[in-house]
């Protein structure tokens, strides 16, 4: 079995029982996704030198605009795909075998987890995995602390509250927050609020 099979069956939402050859294959993977992550945050690196390293992780070419604050920390890495001028700041956990997508323009905030992984709820299964992946649309802000669970999509340009714990679709273009997250505004209203409070204050 190679990357492309372990990636494909974790693409089209099958579970993982451990195990198994597919599990060991895994845990091949997660293993290089240590060693590297290790490089990564074991000392200071050049930006050219910080996308290199996750390149290697990823196993795809990341943007020039990529910025990440290390450390960064991921169980398998090889589901990860980036677009350009995303922002990831430091101490952050991406537990990828599901699949996350970030695209452009994204800011990530500290210790920010993505969790594409679930288990099976018998006991006789609790150590099949589960994937489903997470999907973070162009634009969108994750505060600090917030945590976004396996088969969520975040809309275009929206919010995430810091300490946040998202469990549904977040529609674009809005506000959540809370544990669990919930519909706070639209970024839209954010913004008017803002400037009207600017406004008052000038006054």
């Amino acid at each position: 079995m190679s990357l492309e099979d372990l990636l494909e069956h974790f693409n089209n939402g099958l579970p993982v029982q451990g195990g198994t050859d597919m599990h060991s294959l895994l845990v091949r993977y997660s293993n290089e996704a240590m060693r590297v992550t290790a490089e990564l945050n074991g000392s200071y690196h050049e930006p050219d030198e910080v996308r290199s390293l996750m390149s290697e992780l990823t196993g795809k070419t990341v943007e020039d605009t990529f910025t990440l604050f290390p450390p960064f920390y991921t169980d398998f890495g090889k589901n990860i795909t980036i677009g350009k001028n995303v922002f990831i700041n430091s101490c952050c956990n991406f537990q990828d075998q599901g699949g996350i997508t970030i695209k452009d323009g994204v800011l990530i905030g500290h210790k920010v987890v993505l969790a594409t992984i679930n288990h099976g709820y018998a006991p006789e299964k609790r150590q099949w995995n589960h994937p489903a992946p997470i999907i973070i649309g162009e634009n969108v802000w994750i505060g600090s602390n917030a945590t976004i669970l396996q088969g969520v999509t975040v809309g275009d340009n929206a919010i995430v509250a810091a300490g946040a714990v998202v469990t549904k679709d977040v529609a674009p273009g809005t506000i959540v927050g809370g544990v669990p997250a919930k519909f706070i505004k639209t970024v839209a209203d954010a913004e008017e609020e803002k400037e009207a409070s600017k406004l008052s204050t000038d006054d």
